[in-house]
């Protein structure tokens, strides 16, 4: 019953993310600028794709070398808008020809990276993460989302170490943090660790609900059920909902209603 929330960085701005129980949510975002890339607003994905496509089509005109940096732009970019509509098989190829172009276009690993992740092809995520790592190794969101992909593989301690590398690049990411502590209470049974870590994400998002929320099923784990009541009402108050298994567990263990 553990909530999970994987980063996607859209430009360094994570964006609106979903929630679920049980089952790792993804950010949906994009990374839309990498070296010698030009950016690409999502709101205006069609057009970007009609345009890169018609820009592809008449690349030759250009000499050589122009030509090719501007089309691995162009591959890229339509990629980011196949991507962002979840058309991820035509955004992963363009990703592959841009990289053709130009291999050391880490945003490019990193994106085919995301579309592989939101097609469930974990392994691929990872080598793709892991190589826009090896061009970039302070790549934050790389760290952090191929460590969901470890996560999502149940393999909770390379995720707990590429979490721990993104918080060393930027400790004042509260999403690591809670991403962090989710790996420890469900993949290790570690609530003491889970707890100090949705504490820290707390910390520096107050309004972190989902934190609240995790924070009160560790608490619970770990019977302290006062402690998890007092999560579990700040989780309402921010507008979360509870599962009603979880309150009837909560009620019948504290000898408490609410």
């Amino acid at each position: 019953m553990i909530l999970r929330c994987f980063l996607f960085f859209d430009g360094g701005q994570a964006a609106l993310f979903d929630r679920c129980f049980g089952k790792p949510c993804l950010l949906s975002g994009i990374a839309v600028r990498g070296r010698g890339i030009a950016v690409m607003k999502l709101s205006r994905t069609i057009a970007v794709s009609v345009l890169m496509t018609l820009f592809l089509a008449v690349g030759v005109c250009y000499g050589q070398g122009a030509a090719e940096e501007r089309n691995a732009a162009a591959y890229y970019n339509r990629g980011n808008a196949y991507n962002s509509k979840g058309e991820y098989d035509r955004a992963i190829a363009d990703y592959t020809k841009a990289l053709k172009i130009n291999p050391r276009l880490a945003a490019a690993y990193y994106n085919r990276g995301l579309a592989y992740h939101n097609k469930g092809q974990y392994d691929r995520a990872i080598s793709d993460y892991s190589k826009a790592l090896k061009i970039n190794p302070r790549y934050v969101e790389a760290y952090h989302n191929r460590g969901s992909a470890y996560d999502n593989k149940g393999q909770y301690d390379q995720a707990i170490s590429d979490y721990t590398k993104a918080l060393k690049l930027n400790p004042r990411d509260a999403m690591a943090y809670y991403n962090r502590g989710s790996a420890y209470a469900e993949g290790k049974g570690q609530h003491d660790q889970a707890i100090s870590d949705y504490t820290k994400a707390l910390e520096l998002n107050p309004r972190y609900v989902e934190a609240y929320h995790n924070r009160a099923i560790t608490y619970y784990s770990k019977r302290e059920y006062d402690k998890a009541w007092n999560d579990i009402h700040k989780a309402q108050a921010l507008g979360q909902q509870i599962h009603p298994g979880f309150l009837k567990a909560l009620r019948n263990a504290s000898g408490r209603q609410k």
